[in-house]
């Protein structure tokens, strides 16, 4: 036994290829960024997809974009001084702590551990410094 017809769509018109206008397009398109408003329901208005719409959104901005004319800003290009930097000569003079501890100096950095330092970041901080140097 088939199965009934559920739906019957009718289509009323010439059922051809509708053409739009520049100007007809840049309204609905105008129309779609209007506060509220959503491009389905334009789009619905209108008659069209909502694809179509933000096809045609895309190519406004596009064409927008490639009409503005190109802006410059001038640039000025002077040299710069280096600004002085002090210079740190390491001290040869040795010194004597009241604190128990190593003090290492180590590429003229002067580093001072302290007796209850951990291990690991003594060796760390001595790795950087001869990495460094």
């Amino acid at each position: 036994m088939p199965e009934p017809v559920r739906r019957i769509e009718v289509f009323t018109g010439a059922g051809r290829r509708r053409s739009w206008s520049s100007e007809e397009k840049a309204a609905i398109v105008a129309e779609s960024y209007g506060e509220g408003e959503t491009v389905c329901t334009v789009a619905r208005r209108h008659g069209l997809t909502p694809q179509q719409l933000f096809t045609w959104r895309r190519l406004a901005r596009v064409e927008s974009t490639s009409e503005a004319p190109a802006l410059f800003v001038p640039a000025v290009v002077a040299p710069v001084q280096p600004e002085p930097t002090a210079v740190v000569t390491p001290r040869h003079r040795a010194r004597r702590s009241a604190v128990s501890g190593i003090e290492l100096e180590i590429g003229g950095v002067e580093v001072r551990v302290g007796a209850d330092a951990n291990p690991r970041a003594i060796a760390a901080v001595i790795r950087a410094l001869k990495a460094g140097s």
